[in-house]
């Protein structure tokens, strides 16, 4: 059972919670709608006593802040999710909330780039 108190403790891992679920999205964005609403279910779902379960709820708050902030990533998360395929067993939000996160690292690994600073003489 999840107490109310639980909720507010798991709301200290995700920073930027009220700007995820207070964000206007464009009309008839729904697979925006669904994210948000994946990622409410999944940081309330959240045992604090586990620290696995917190760290997971951190990044998918990173994640989805950097959905809202980031052009580039909104688009690539929003063609990717799309193909995505999870096997239905007990935890299926838990597998949804992996994919995007692994989404997420698979854009960010891609789009950073190493910059070597050359020596003017």
């Amino acid at each position: 059972m999840i107490l109310m108190s639980d909720n507010k403790e798991v709301l200290k891992y995700c920073p930027n919670y009220y700007n995820i679920v207070n964000f206007d999205f464009e009309d008839g964005d729904l697979i925006s709608d669904k994210l948000v609403n994946i990622y409410k279910s999944y940081i309330f779902s959240v045992d604090i006593n586990d620290t696995e379960e917190c760290d997971r709820a951190s990044e998918i708050d990173r994640v989805l802040s950097n959905y809202l902030n980031d052009y580039l990533f909104r688009n690539t998360l929003q063609k990717e999710i799309v193909t995505v395929r999870v096997k239905k067993d007990n935890n299926v939000l838990k597998n949804i909330v992996d994919v995007i996160i692994k989404i997420f690292f698979s854009y960010e690994e891609y789009t950073t780039r190493k910059i070597y600073i050359s020596k003017w003489i």
